[in-house]
């Protein structure tokens, strides 16, 4: 449930004060499609916590909506990977964000298998 509460926090965090946010995250100078991302990512961000918040009592569906959350922290994670294997010049983000989204998804997995036995 930390993991829930922590996601929906970052994800109002991101939605509703994005520049500062964008500006912990590594992103010096943010325009304005960076804040969209930004602030799409938050709404994901408060429905997933939100989903296993919502299945709190059903540990098999908790099961699913940590599974769930550790599939979009496994795309970010990849995300921020191939930006630094790509040279896509944010490379301090990426490296700022890449070990971040990794650690989620060690997070994600290991709660999702405790969940599962």
């Amino acid at each position: 449930m930390a993991i829930a509460v922590a996601r929906i926090g970052i994800g109002v965090a991101a939605f509703a004060l994005t520049r500062p946010a964008l500006r912990l995250a590594g992103f010096s100078r943010p325009d304005g499609s960076t804040v969209a991302l930004a602030r799409l990512a938050g709404a994901r961000d408060i429905a997933l916590g939100a989903h296993a918040l919502a299945n709190r009592d059903d540990r098999r569906r908790l099961s699913g909506a940590t599974a769930l959350a550790t599939a979009v922290d496994l795309g970010d994670a990849i995300a921020f990977g191939s930006a630094l294997v790509g040279r896509d010049g944010i490379d301090r983000t990426a490296l700022m964000n890449f070990p971040v989204a990794a650690a989620a998804v060690v997070a994600g997995s290991w709660s999702a298998a405790r969940l599962r036995r």
